[in-house]
């Protein structure tokens, strides 16, 4: 008997199995719809969006071009969204973690604002820079959303804070530079409001609108221990 007659070929697939095995989703798929009629086009593996991809939502008509990994914008993708005019503006480009805004990236509120920075979780966290439509420029710490921590608030006159935030205001130490009219308050701010302050000459020769005269020296015994002791009344009453 030869070993050709010997030779079983193997049995045939179950067409269950068959079925299955071609339904996987793995490597790159043309467009594949979902439930709700929304779109997507990429990479895929064991039945996941992960890779390269661009999904677009059927409702909205907004999409996102980018990295996934098991299923979640995760990487660096940039979403794009249709505004009331039916006109594709991109909202946000930069790091993604499950879905969520997360590291370093770039997020347009409109055509002249726009903040870059630091996410966290889908929110402005760390360090990050927002200009502001009115031409206003903050850089510095940020967090849930607000600034909070160090930072610079520039107004589009030059003016500009420098010094402690909480909840989105000027709230601790802080120096806010009046560069127009060449005078400098350093002091405590309590809920945006400077509450103890010294007021000095700072660059008033080179103001634009300098004042007509010179701040004159403090003629207190101790001018620094009044300053102090005013801070801490203040610091006191917030605590």
């Amino acid at each position: 008997m030869s070993l050709a007659r010997n030779r079983q070929s193997p049995p045939p697939e179950q067409l269950w199995k068959s079925w299955d095995r071609k339904a996987r989703k793995q490597g790159l798929h043309a467009t594949i719809y979902s439930a709700d009629g929304s779109q997507y086009k990429g990479d895929w593996q064991k039945d996941k969006r992960h890779g390269k991809g661009v999904y677009v939502w059927k409702s909205t008509g907004d999409f996102y071009e980018g990295d996934f990994a098991n299923g979640t914008r995760t990487g660096f993708g940039t979403l794009t969204v249709k505004d009331a005019d039916g006109k594709f503006q991109r909202q946000y480009a930069g790091g993604w973690k499950n879905d969520k805004k997360h590291g370093y990236g770039n997020l347009f509120f409109s055509d002249n604002e726009h903040y870059e920075g630091e996410f966290y979780a889908d929110k402005r966290n760390g360090w990050g820079r927002m200009f502001y439509a009115d031409g206003s420029t903050y850089e510095g710490q940020w967090l849930n959303d607000k600034r909070h921590g160090t930072g610079m608030l520039r107004l589009p006159n030059d003016n500009r804070y420098e010094g402690e935030w909480r909840d989105n205001k000027k709230h601790g130490q802080g120096k806010f530079f009046y560069v127009t009219r060449g005078q400098l308050m350093e002091g405590l701010w309590v809920d945006d409001i400077c509450k103890a302050s010294e007021m000095k000459d700072f660059g008033r020769d080179q103001a634009i609108i300098p004042t007509p005269y010179p701040i004159p020296d403090l003629s207190l015994a101790n001018p620094d221990e009044v300053l102090t002791e005013a801070k801490e009344s203040f610091t006191e009453t917030d605590g």
